[in-house]
């Protein structure tokens, strides 16, 4: 783990965060496989049949020039782009080439890496020019796996994170505490990693409509709307602030979760027992191979025509018991007392911790 520099360091300088962030990646692995795609409007999700209710997990920058967006039902997707290529997910292709490309980040001499997930990844480095580290990065990648990276650069995760944006695609950009409210000062808070559309709303309730507003806003008015912890954290996230820190800790799972979208919807109760128990038992076999129980239940349900809800509850004590997690996840349905139609299902089992924790 790197610690974060301190203020008054003389190092601190010369310590970077960068935040490496692979281009379209599902889209480019399958473009890769397949060249003949290349240039072409790609979409990748569900089982690649459109007819079928499903997702996009990713589109090509060409289909992306439609509208066409990740999460978006794929009929959508392919009104907005009707000449585009649908591939179904392929999920172990993805795994490898993550891996192939994680482990040329960590070849770059003096990095730590924290992989954030099969597409992206913290680096910390100690550098004068960071921006030659990233190039190297950019090329390592290239090398291994013939796929191309942005890099993010910053004196912090956010900084980092948000200056990746900006690079897209295949380039270099720098945000730090001296450019970042010249690059983010005018834009809108939804901009912000971390403001969703409902953070986003709250805000403009509070006449917060800019980055600039955010960061300049009162702190105690931010936690009388959104709590103690949250408000305060919103205004350090609008000045770009927070964490340097990049954690090479291998990453323990704190849940497994399983969900399912149904190509006729659930109606009557049986139907809809009967897919929230095997999806209970797909968790459970998942919680099993970590070797910790289930502490909370989370149920994730998405209601005809397009309407998701979420709710959780903790259990008495932890389980392996699939009808129980099931019990739980039904308990929390009829809570909502909604009698539409059901498109999705999910249930989430999140784990005790580990000994000693995270």
């Amino acid at each position: 783990m790197r610690p974060a520099p301190q203020p008054g360091d003389p190092a601190a300088a010369r310590q970077w965060v960068l935040h490496v962030d692979m281009d379209q990646f599902i889209a480019a692995v399958e473009i890769l496989r397949r060249p003949e795609l290349a240039g072409l409007p790609v979409i990748v999700g569900g089982r690649g049949d459109p007819t079928e209710r499903g997702v996009v997990s990713t589109a090509s920058y060409e289909a992306r020039a439609f509208g066409v967006r990740s999460g978006m039902p794929l009929r959508t997707a392919v009104k907005r782009c009707p000449d585009a290529v649908v591939l179904p997910v392929d999920k172990p292709a993805y795994d490898a080439v993550s891996a192939t490309v994680m482990g040329a980040v960590r070849s770059v001499p003096g990095v730590v890496v924290e992989v954030l997930g099969w597409d992206e990844a913290f680096v910390a480095v100690e550098a004068d020019d960071p921006e030659t580290v990233a190039r190297t990065i950019q090329q390592r990648v290239l090398e291994a796996t013939e796929l191309h990276c942005t890099v993010g650069i910053g004196d912090t995760r956010v900084r980092a994170k948000t200056a990746t944006e900006f690079g897209k695609p295949r380039g270099t950009f720098r945000l730090t505490a001296q450019n970042w409210f010249e690059v983010m000062g005018e834009r809108p808070v939804r901009d912000l990693w971390g403001v969703g559309s409902r953070i986003s709303q709250r805000l403009a309730d509070l006449e917060i409509a800019t980055v600039h507003d955010l960061a300049t806003a009162d702190d105690e008015r931010l936690a009388a709307e959104f709590g103690p912890r949250t408000g305060p954290w919103l205004g350090e996230l609008g000045r770009g602030a927070g964490s340097a820190s990049v954690d090479d800790t291998p990453w323990v799972p704190r849940a497994h979760g399983r969900e399912t979208t149904y190509q006729q919807d659930l109606v009557a109760a049986d139907e809809v027992e009967a897919a929230v128990q095997a999806l209970a038992e797909q968790v459970v076999a998942d919680i099993r191979a970590e070797g910790r129980p289930c502490a909370r239940v989370h149920l994730k349900v998405r209601f005809a025509p397009f309407f998701t809800v979420n709710r959780s509850r903790k259990l008495a004590e932890p389980t392996w018991d699939a009808g129980v997690i099931a019990a739980t996840a039904l308990g929390l349905l009829r809570g909502l007392d909604d009698e539409r139609a059901i498109r999705l299902l999910g249930v989430r089992a999140e784990m005790v911790p580990p000994e000693g924790g995270y």
